[in-house]
């Protein structure tokens, strides 16, 4: 007994349990099999106990289809008279070229075809006999035979073939192709297209260009496409308006079909788009928007900040990453009418809030030592949080990956937001392993990439790195894109990369509140290198731009314990 459906012999072809194909369902001596692309078992084999079969024994097909069903040799090969086929317009010649017969019954009444097959060497090795409808069982040896027709057409014999989804409609597409270009068909149906053109590549191969004229529905379509993707340099998708060949012969539409089949354009996958068809798409691109940044020398190296990128800023600890954040959330509120997504997830949700309100306010709120007025409180949160501009994720600490995607999406779609801000997203596999780290970083960074074009949105993200072998950054070490945590994912996904260096050990306190801004990567523009430095006044708690730090500056006198007070996170 065969243990799989390619070791058998097909009996018949009937409808399928699944009820979803009216004759894709082959039965073998052991079980059977579904073709369809539709069927819910896919490519799984029943048994004949799973359908109910006596082991050994197939089902009764006396009444659906009146031939003997038993395996023959070529010599006992079925053969009917040649004939045309006239309920399907089919003429004599087409059959003839092909060696279809037909079987009548004593009033004419057509009972079988026999559509024969050959084996690689030419040899006839199989029949298709098909009854009334569609039903139809195999005789001989169906493993040895090649494409139906290919024994016609040698291999190279034309610059063009043309395969087909069954045999009728190669008989149609030959004769509508006025009988001068190969034609070939596929033996079971869309379902088994794919392994048969598998089976004869080498066959196919030898012209220059095939051309996959399936059917006009679903699996059609589907199994085109499969083959065509054999083919990339040769495939040809010919797009029908009716259902298949035979329709189109059936309703005298010869010149319908020819133009479908020479106007049939070269295969392209779907995700392949040529030059030459890009005029149109690249005359009607809009200019890319860009909003103007608050620092100069950043703006001459990025042009702005656009929507659809991924920015991400990198240094080691107490370099002020959060403030750079902050600052450009505040320009993006007083100059856009966008809304605003914060995600601080290193820091609680009221200092957040205090952060923001501190740069409108022009001194820090949120440290002890700084007095304000009700009026300036007021003043500040009706500023920025007042306005409705601003949503907050209120979630201290550790947050995993699919949280974090989540409330960006119902920021963007909840609240409009278009700029987001996450800070940070080393936090997010704090609890990782390195190894892990690695992995985990990569993934998060993809994902966030891929939301971030799909929702069409700015994302600014704050990303550690790791220790460098030399000075530390916060000695004022030299950033570089090797050492963001993880693995190279980050950067290459980034469409911008900033480094931030500051010596915060200067014993200069002016030096120790400068920092500088470096760009590493720079996907829009290509520039990059050091774009700026800033200079952190503690008395407003803002970041300006100064033109060079070793410039002496006057400056307000500060104690220790003053500068202690104030350090910048």
């Amino acid at each position: 007994m065969f243990d799989n459906p390619e070791e058998g012999l097909i009996k018949s072809h009937q409808p399928c349990p699944c009820g979803n194909s009216s004759d894709a369902f082959a039965y073998y001596e052991n079980g059977g099999h579904c073709f369809s692309g539709k069927c819910e078992g896919g490519k799984n084999f029943y048994t004949n106990h799973e359908l109910g079969i006596e082991e050994g024994k197939i089902p009764d097909m006396n009444m659906m289809f009146p031939v003997a069903t038993k395996q023959t040799t070529p010599k006992e090969l079925s053969s009917g008279v040649l004939s045309d086929i006239p309920d399907r317009k089919i003429n004599k010649e087409t059959c003839k070229h092909f060696g279809v017969t037909l079987k009548h019954d004593d009033t004419g009444k057509e009972l079988n075809h026999y559509y024969p097959y050959h084996d690689a060497s030419g040899v006839h090795c199989a029949n298709k006999v098909r009854g009334r409808g569609k039903s139809f069982i195999w005789e001989g040896s169906s493993r040895e035979g090649t494409l139906f027709g290919q024994h016609t057409f040698g291999a190279g014999s034309a610059k063009a073939i043309t395969v087909v989804e069954g045999e009728l409609d190669a008989l149609a597409t030959y004769q509508l192709l006025g009988s001068r270009y190969p034609v070939v068909s596929i033996q079971n149906g869309a379902g088994n297209a794919l392994k048969s053109c598998k089976a004869q590549y080498k066959y196919l191969d030898s012209f220059d260009t095939i051309a996959i004229c399936f059917d006009n529905d679903e699996d059609g379509i589907t199994a085109a496409n499969a083959v065509a993707q054999l083919f990339p340099n040769k495939a040809k998708v010919v797009k029908l308006q009716l259902k298949d060949a035979c329709e189109y012969l059936k309703e005298n539409k010869q010149k319908e079909f020819t133009n479908c089949w020479f106007s049939a354009e070269r295969y392209t996958p779907a995700n392949i788009v040529r030059g030459e068809d890009l005029l149109e798409r690249l005359s009607n691109q809009p200019t890319p928007e860009c909003l103007t940044l608050p620092w100069d020398g950043l703006q001459d190296l990025t042009y702005g900040i656009r929507k659809g990128e991924m920015w991400t800023i990198t240094s080691g600890s107490g370099m002020g990453k959060t403030q750079v954040l902050r600052e450009l959330s505040y320009h993006i509120q007083q100059h856009t009418e966008d809304n605003i997504g914060l995600l601080f997830l290193e820091e609680p949700l009221e200092d957040a809030a205090r952060g923001m309100m501190s740069l409108s306010a022009g001194k820090p709120l949120h440290l002890p030592t700084t007095e304000y007025t009700q009026d300036e409180w007021d003043d500040a949160f009706t500023d920025t949080l007042g306005t409705g501009r601003y949503a907050f994720f209120d979630s201290f600490g550790s947050n995993n990956i699919d949280t974090i995607i989540n409330t960006i999406k119902y920021m963007r779609y909840g609240c409009d937001c278009r700029y987001i801000f996450l800070d940070h997203i080393s936090i997010l596999v704090s609890d990782q392993s390195a190894g892990d780290e690695r992995k985990a970083l990569d993934e998060i960074a993809t994902k966030l990439k891929t939301l971030t074009l799909e929702l069409d949105i700015w994302l600014g993200m704050v990303s550690h790195s790791k220790r460098p072998a030399g000075k530390p950054h916060e000695e004022g070490g030299q950033t570089s894109l090797s050492e963001l945590r993880g693995t190279a994912g980050i950067g290459q996904l980034s469409n911008m990369v900033l480094g931030l260096e500051r010596n915060g050990q200067d014993p200069d306190l002016y030096r120790r509140n400068v920092t500088l801004i470096r760009v590493l990567k720079n996907r829009f523009s290509g520039l990059t290198g050091p774009a700026c430095h800033l200079y952190y006044d503690r008395g407003t708690g803002r970041l300006t731009q100064i033109d060079d730090p070793d410039i002496d500056q006057e400056l307000e006198v500060m104690t220790e314990e003053e500068h202690d007070e104030t350090n910048i996170s």
